[in-house]
């Protein structure tokens, strides 16, 4: 149970870092780029993307060396033969969709509820981050010629 505890802190630091420096990376040079304000907003979704898939990686090496290489627990129900598999229970886990389909077990379930956990924070986040983005080029938009709005009318 150390094991997992540990891990999992290594974990949510690891992928808060991450994230963290997908989001700081974006904002320092968002000014720089001589982009109109639409592509600067979709840059700063894909940024998080980014961020959110290296953090799904980071998991599903860690659920691939635990349960294959280092045994502190496994996944039941559809069996994991490759890394895929991993990764697919990771996205799943980090998402909080869960299916269902494979379910950990023993150790593994601290760090499983523990990604879920993790990615619900740092999906908030990004989305907090995103908002506060579109909220300072959002106005920067040009008015498109030939629309009409309701107070034009």
């Amino acid at each position: 149970m150390i094991v997992a505890i540990l891990v999992t802190i290594l974990l949510v630091v690891t992928t808060t870092l991450v994230l963290y420096e997908t989001l700081r990376f974006t904002s320092n040079h968002l000014t720089e780029l001589p982009l109109p304000p639409r592509a600067r907003i979709l840059g700063v979704v894909l940024a998080a993307f980014v961020g959110h898939t290296i953090s799904v990686w980071i998991y599903a090496v860690a659920y691939w060396l635990l349960v294959v290489h280092w045994p502190i627990g496994s996944i039941a129900g559809l069996p994991v033969q490759d890394f895929q598999d991993c990764l697919y229970f990771s996205v799943v886990t980090y998402t909080t969709l869960g299916f269902g389909d494979q379910v950990p077990v023993s150790h593994l379930r601290l760090i499983a509820g523990v990604e879920a956990l993790n990615g619900l924070v740092l999906i908030g986040w990004s989305v907090s981050f995103t908002y506060l983005v579109m909220e300072r080029y959002w106005p920067m938009h040009a008015p498109r010629l030939g629309r009409r709005t309701g107070r034009d009318q």
